[in-house]
């Protein structure tokens, strides 16, 4: 099946214009163009922490496999007991973890039982050991309503029934599911092959960590935190350093970056005062169309797919300044990437109240930065961290969450909900 086009995917919004396009829209077109990678490698649990897997997992047995006893404690009928005073019952047998036991208990007759001791037939509930009234080698007395029928029962294949997905393709594999997997037995599983992205910063102005800063010269800081926000992806991560403004040096990076990549990540070099020839070279290696979306921070943004020499990779080309790269590649690539390794971004937005005013006008989306704690009445609140220029990094440092403030949305009085995306689990 042919990969659309850009052309096609975005002929299917209505007003459809690159130089002022909403954030949601963006984020459509961008879904619907990227492609998840094919290749799929078999790996034991102990590498499958943090892949994505490929196909359903069938669970092979049920779990668990028999009744079983939730609690240390007697295993009886609740048929036996009466309703309106204590109840003795004989103590026939005693059922270990693993070592199922013979012994039905006749009417008025328990089993001493372990948790996890498969239940004996007949018995229908459990007491635990320490609500029994009194114990003794050959009995125990039970009170009136301490128990109902089913109590501190497991019922075989409550967990999970032989035959039904224990986890669903497009699942990230965490500690839990690893768990889960060895208590079915499985020792590998199948799961996409890691996303290979290369990134890499363009400037003449960039210098690298240990080289000296000449006048009108910045370290680069984008080249770092694009590789800890790829890194927490789980993503195969090639990084190719700074890229000079030079249209050969631009080209042969990017042609590096297609034999090597399936996505390219790249900061710098697509804002309107960029030189022409970063539009021509992306241009003329593939569909990469160049976008001014209607948000703060981080207004121009590259998106499209370059291919030489037989090879291709969908191109993400971020702003320059420190936290617009950041807010674009979370609100656009981020996304993307997680699409293109099989699975889907956990929605992680949630609404509390803005602890004071925040001026925002109508018609684009804005991020702030913005520090969330517990009120004086123990709600939930949310304050920016104050100035939110673009190029102040240390303002992503000091905050926790991102307030999203929509593109229909104004001003923000104190005690209104906003809409606020937690960095934990995301940086």
């Amino acid at each position: 099946m042919t990969a659309p086009t850009l052309q096609q995917v975005t002929s299917c919004l209505s007003d459809y214009d690159p130089d002022a396009l909403p954030v949601r829209d963006a984020q459509r077109i961008i879904g619907n163009f990227v492609t998840p990678v094919a290749e799929v490698e078999q790996l034991t649990l102990l590498d499958a922490l943090g892949r994505v897997l490929a196909d359903d997992i069938i669970s092979p047995i049920s779990v668990p496999a028999h009744d079983n006893s939730a609690m240390d404690g007697y295993a009886l009928r609740a048929a036996d007991l009466d309703p309106a005073a204590p109840t003795t019952l004989a103590v026939i047998a005693t059922v270990y973890a693993g070592r199922p036991s013979d012994a039905v208990p006749a009417a008025g007759q328990c089993v001493r039982i372990m948790t996890g001791g498969v239940m004996p037939a007949g018995c229908d509930c459990v007491i635990p050991q320490e609500h029994v009234a009194s114990i003794s080698d050959e009995s125990i007395t039970i009170d009136a309503g301490v128990i109902r029928s089913g109590d501190n029962r497991r019922f075989a294949g409550e967990d999970l029934m032989a035959g039904s997905a224990a986890l669903k393709a497009g699942r990230t594999i965490r500690p839990a599911d690893l768990g889960l997997l060895a208590s079915l037995g499985i020792a590998s599983v199948p799961v996409r092959r890691r996303l290979r992205v290369a990134f890499f910063s363009t400037g003449d102005e960039l210098r690298s960590i240990g080289q000296p800063l000449d006048a009108g010269c910045v370290y680069d800081s984008n080249r770092y935190t694009l590789f800890g926000m790829l890194s927490r992806l789980g993503c195969e991560v090639i990084d190719m350093g700074i890229v000079r403004d030079d249209p050969q040096a631009l080209e042969d990076a990017l042609r590096s970056a297609c034999a090597r990549a399936d996505a390219i990540v790249t900061s710098g070099g697509v804002s309107v005062g960029a030189a022409d020839y970063t539009r021509d070279i992306m241009a003329k290696m593939g569909d990469v169309t160049f976008w001014k979306i209607g948000m703060r921070p981080g207004r121009p943004l590259a998106f499209g797919r370059i291919a030489a020499d037989g090879e291709s990779a969908f191109l993400f080309g971020l702003p320059g300044n420190p936290v617009a790269v950041m807010v674009s590649f979370y609100f656009f690539a981020r996304a993307a990437l997680l699409r293109m390794m099989g699975t889907e971004a956990p929605q992680l937005l949630l609404k509390v109240r803005s602890a004071a005013a925040i001026r925002k006008k109508p018609g684009r989306t804005e991020y702030q930065r913005g520090i969330l704690t517990c009120g004086a009445d123990g709600e939930q609140e949310v304050r920016i961290t104050g100035s939110q220029g673009s190029g102040i990094l240390r303002s992503m440092v000091e905050a926790n969450c991102m307030v999203v403030l929509h593109d229909e949305q104004g001003n923000v009085a104190a005690g209104d909900l906003v809409e606020v995306l937690l960095f934990e689990g995301l940086v």
